[in-house]
């Protein structure tokens, strides 16, 4: 695996850099300046520049191909996992250079992932709900217990499990597992949720339930969500990026992109003229 930080491109960048972090520090959750990613000789990402807000809903959005789960994978490196990717520039979270930190474990555990599909393993609710804590050393059952509980109310779905935890989660509908996976990634007390079209394998009805629990669940985490959902984008986010080969085009409230864009192919985009 080859994985590297190159040097940045210009004097310039390198001068107002470190200024822009350092006025940027405090004010963003996640701040990614001049971010360059390369699979190989191929550029993906071109000079990503955004801050990201705490405590609110950030949704990605543009066609299939323009680089937002490239993006969204950056922010807990999950692109490391990818044989010949080249990363060049910063992301800033909490103060620190996550490319420059070598504990990947304490930055996933911090930045929580939920993909596309639900992922649960072959085992009881129970058992991937506490999966994680159980990794991290936590042994007393009484604990377990409570984070289970908390976990799976905060996800909204103990109502619906609270019967059957010991039963297979492979046995629940997908919207039903979809919420257990957000559940287990909560377990694991991030600061920050990922979501890659968390929705796009779900029913309609499983999808309002998992948008209204984005909605709760921004009071208490940073979201950033991939979707090629517009209408989702305006229903459950507070501000939006358009993202196109490989860069972002405009970045703004949510309201803004879909009724005043400055932007006209973000324009011809959000009313559906290509994508």
């Amino acid at each position: 695996m080859s994985i590297a930080v190159l040097e940045r491109n210009t004097e310039m960048k390198e001068k107002v850099m470190p200024m822009m972090t350092e006025q940027l520090a405090g004010t963003a959750k996640i701040s990614v300046k001049y971010l360059d990613l390369f699979y190989g000789e191929k550029q993906a990402l071109h000079e990503i520049s955004i801050d990201i807000e705490e405590k609110k809903a950030t949704a990605l959005i543009g066609p299939s191909g323009c680089g937002k789960s490239t993006f969204l994978r950056t922010l807990n490196r999950m692109n490391d996992l990818i044989d010949g990717v080249k990363i060049n520039g910063n992301i800033i979270i909490d103060n620190e250079n996550i490319y420059q930190s070598n504990d990947v474990i304490k930055l996933r555990t911090k930045v929580g992932m939920v993909f596309q599909k639900p992922n649960l393993f072959p085992m009881s609710i129970y058992d991937n709900v506490a999966y994680g804590p159980r990794a991290q050393g936590i042994k007393s059952k009484k604990e377990l217990n409570q984070i289970v509980e908390e976990s799976l109310r905060g996800a909204a779905i103990w109502d619906e499990v609270k019967d059957r935890l010991k039963s297979s989660a492979l046995g629940l509908s997908g919207g039903q597992q979809q919420r257990v996976c957000i559940a287990r990634t909560i377990a694991m007390r991030p600061e920050i949720i990922l979501m890659d079209e968390p929705t796009s394998a779900l029913d309609p009805i499983s999808t309002l339930k998992v948008e209204e629990l984005i909605e709760k669940l921004k009071k208490d985490y940073t979201i950033v969500i991939v979707t090629h959902n517009m209408q989702q984008a305006a229903r459950m986010s507070d501000k939006t990026a358009f993202f196109l080969n490989g860069e972002i085009v405009e970045y703004d409230l949510t309201d803004n992109i879909f009724s005043n864009p400055k932007d006209q192919r973000t324009e011809d985009y959000v009313t559906g003229r290509f994508g």
